[in-house]
């Protein structure tokens, strides 16, 4: 790999983990700690469609206030009867609207066999949108690693592994997720956001098939 395609592939890593920051709930700290710029400069290293995304989500951010953008965030997927854009994999996977099933167990094997382990003080179920995009950034993190130091087995595990992930979990179900919240939101952010993550998914699932 030259040193401009490892400059892409930690700037996709750093582009996941950003993207899952932005489905927590929205404060000043958004601000504060300069997300998106973050998120354009990563984005800039990777192409130019990624790159628009990122700038019109920044702008989107700083066109609302907090509180209406934690309206907005609430509406979508906290409620407080029906959620317009549930946030969890298992819901968009089997059409139920009951949480932990079948499709929750099997994400949860895959986390252990890549090693994620979610925080105790965590209150989200594991296959909420912000924990399968944060497991993403791990596979492409510990894949960048196992290619820097040449460690052809584990490389190669780790792409398998984030294949299925993809094929089965997260890649099966942002497309109707991402489609609700463009729909049900009323702010410009969530509505950038959802097109965003999605093109963002869909982007890591066409490489998978070209390049491991």
């Amino acid at each position: 790999m030259s040193a401009h395609d490892e400059e892409k592939a930690e700037a996709r890593a750093d582009l996941c983990r950003f993207l899952a920051g932005c489905y927590y709930e929205p404060g000043p700290e958004f601000t504060e700690e300069k997300l998106f710029d973050s998120m354009l400069a990563a984005a800039t290293r990777i192409d130019t469609d990624l790159a628009e995304h990122a700038r019109r989500l920044g702008e989107a951010f700083t066109a609302d206030d907090t509180q209406t953008l934690l309206v907005d965030y609430t509406r979508l997927f906290l409620g407080p009867v029906q959620p317009l854009a549930k946030p969890y994999g298992s819901v968009w996977l089997t059409g139920e609207t009951t949480l932990m099933q079948e499709a929750t167990m099997a994400v949860l094997e895959l986390y252990r066999q890549g090693g994620f382990d979610i925080d105790e003080e965590f209150r989200e179920l594991p296959d909420h949108i912000a924990v399968e995009l944060e497991f993403l950034y791990l596979l492409l993190f510990k894949r960048n690693q196992a290619r820097r130091n040449d460690v052809a087995d584990d490389l190669a595990a780790l792409t398998a592994l984030q294949q299925r992930f993809l094929a089965q979990h997260l890649g099966a179900w942002i497309g109707p997720f991402a489609a609700a919240v463009q729909a049900g939101a009323e702010t410009a952010f969530y509505r950038e956001l959802g097109a965003f993550t999605e093109r963002f998914v869909r982007n890591e699932e066409a490489r998978e098939t070209t390049v491991h």
